[in-house]
């Protein structure tokens, strides 16, 4: 590091910065010049005193690698080229000059950049006259940039040691959990955000193939036997059963789980003291599995309402802490409910909201009175973001109803189901098209719902939708997932009707509450899907006599089917999305969820 500007020495010199201190031993070189000039010009003294009678040449400070050599005024000059070497060869910096001027003024030079580590002590050298000594010094780290100070008023001081660092409160057990859980939710969110700034390349490097291994849900990784082995590892831990794929499958979807109904999940399992799975949630997981228990809200009312039993019939063991203990006995209930059918996204984001409720569950209170807190946060989010959600969508599409309307509905939905009950009871003289198609055939149900109000109705199966679509006015649509990328996830067939609605102009109206909104981003249905059992294709239509063309298709090599459970539907093809927010364009899924993580 160069310095520009210029000073004066004791001899009377200027001399510009830039050229004199550089490195430790140009300053020693710049001091052995300057004593030799005052000695050279001074007057000799009647009877010569040896300076180095009365003190050593040459004293050592220090220890090992931090210790340096101490020059008096006795040094010859040889001795001073002598140590000026030896700390430009150790690569540790050499104790800085402090030039006074004839006033009285001391200036200190700056500690230098030193080729070695550590600290390195850097003493102030004061020159009056013929007496040079080291007086104190400051500890300087020779790894860093080199800083200059400089004493202020005359005869400035150096500066002093530093101060010792401040000890670290001691913190009780709640506040590092605190701290933990807020360095975990910052690494997340760092990782979210692409890794955040900075960071070693090595460490990122290594940890690439971590994440990316961890991306990949478990739910597409069906054709992976190291995945498949960690699941069934998994599920042995928690005592769970696994449900075991025996269908022919097609390869194009060989990657999602396909289960046959006719395979017993529970067939070996017995209630016992080691059994983790609690009742509630083993007679919901087969209502779901058999298709008693169906729909998005409904599995996702079905789970909360038997997680609301578990809690009441949990008992914390001794010496362990509630909130982590429920945490992980939730754990084999979600993998069992997993296991009969694959969770929605609904049923995810509530899993999510009970977790986090149970992480802030205050320290210090009784058992009992946490239980009825999380029993009262299930009823809250069941309110509020079930219920009154399904109110205030209802009461915003019903303005979009007018009289003489006709409505084309896909399936069944609990949601359209009430906004056309609602329209009706006001007033509104309108009639419905459900569209309807194999092999669930759930648009039965709507129907006989419709037709019990007073609501008139019709009904047509999907291979007819092109004549119905000619009648209708609007097209309502529920969806099962609204994804981060503004595609729409609904039951199959919702795609084929909303492309069908844009080719004859008539506007597509999609219903949704918030907490059905997902961070995934999909394009497809192939990626990501849920594979319902094939077995349902080949059962004839209930009350007909025609002989089924697919008795036996087991034995067929060549013949595989799929029953697809849910397609994608593109933004372009949607004209709104009606929410408990109001009405929003699909592109908008970013948005709220940002708001909705920002309240929490």
């Amino acid at each position: 590091m160069s310095f520009h500007g210029s000073y004066s020495s004791p001899m009377g010199d200027v001399h510009n910065l830039s050229e004199a201190i550089a490195t430790p031993t140009e300053r020693l070189h710049l001091l052995e010049k300057e004593l030799d000039a005052k000695e050279s010009n001074k007057p000799k003294p009647s009877a010569p005193v040896s300076v180095a009678s009365s003190r050593p040449v040459k004293t050592t400070v220090g220890f090992g690698a931090g210790s340096y050599t101490k020059l008096t005024p006795g040094s010859s000059s040889a001795e001073r080229h002598s140590l000026g070497s030896s700390f430009g060869q150790r690569g540790t910096a050499a104790p800085s000059e402090a030039h006074s001027s004839p006033g009285g003024r001391d200036r200190t030079g700056s500690a230098s950049r030193g080729g070695g580590r550590g600290n390195t002590i850097v003493p102030k050298v004061t020159i009056d006259n013929d007496v040079t000594s080291t007086t104190g010094g400051t500890a300087t780290n020779c790894g860093g940039a080199a800083e200059s100070s400089a004493a202020a008023g005359a005869g400035g001081t150096a500066k002093g040691p530093p101060k010792e660092f401040a000890k670290k409160p001691k913190l009780t057990k709640a506040e590092r959990r605190a701290l933990q859980e807020k360095q975990r939710a910052a690494k997340e969110a760092a990782r979210a955000d692409g890794g955040g700034k900075g960071g070693g390349g090595k460490k990122e490097k290594a940890s690439d193939s971590k994440s990316a291994a961890t991306v990949v849900s478990a739910r597409i990784t069906a054709d992976d036997e190291k995945r498949n082995r960690e699941r069934s590892k998994r599920l042995r831990k928690q005592n769970v059963p696994e449900r075991v794929s025996t269908q022919k499958q097609v390869m194009l979807f060989a990657h999602l789980h396909q289960y046959d109904n006719a395979t017993s999940l529970t067939s070996n399992v017995f209630f016992s003291s080691e059994n983790t799975v609690h009742p509630a949630i083993m007679r919901l997981g087969l209502k779901m599995s058999e298709g008693i228990v169906s729909g998005s809200t409904n599995r996702c009312l079905a789970m909360l309402d038997a997680f609301k039993t578990v809690i009441q019939d949990y008992t914390t063991p001794p010496g362990k802490e509630m909130a982590r203990d429920l945490t992980s006995s939730l754990s084999p209930l979600i993998s069992f409910l997993t296991q009969c059918r694959p969770l929605a996204d609904s049923m995810g984001n509530a899993i999510k909201d009970l977790k986090q409720e149970i992480s802030q569950l205050p320290h210090g209170i009784a058992e009992d009175e946490s239980k009825q807190l999380l029993i009262g946060s299930i009823d809250k989010f069941v309110q509020e973001r079930i219920v009154l959600a399904q109110k205030v969508i209802s009461k915003s599409a019903g303005q979009k109803i007018q009289d003489g309307d006709v409505i084309l509905v896909h399936a069944r939905s609990s949601l359209i189901l009430k906004i056309i009950t609602d329209a009706h009871a006001a007033g509104k003289n309108f009639r419905v098209i459900v569209v309807d198609s194999r092999p669930k055939l759930a648009g039965v149900g709507m129907l006989h719902a419709l037709l019990d109000v007073g609501v008139q109705a019709s009904y047509v199966l999907i291979n007819a939708l092109s004549y119905a679509m000619r009648e209708a006015t609007k097209v309502f649509l529920a969806a099962h997932a609204l994804l981060a990328n503004g595609f729409v996830m609904g039951s199959v067939g919702s795609s084929l009707i909303s492309m069908m609605a844009q080719g004859h102009t008539v506007p597509v109206l999609v219903m949704c509450e918030t907490y059905k909104f997902s961070e995934r981003v999909q394009t497809d249905a192939f990626v990501f899907n849920e594979l319902a059992d094939p077995a349902k294709l080949a059962e004839p239509r209930r009350g007909s006599s025609a002989v089924n063309t697919l008795d036996g298709w087991q034995d067929v090599d060549q013949l595989k089917l799929l029953n697809l459970a849910f397609d994608v539907t593109p933004p372009e093809f949607v004209d709104i999305v009606i929410t408990d927010l109001g009405m929003i364009p699909c592109t908008s899924v970013p948005v709220v969820l940002r708001v909705k993580e920002q309240q929490k």
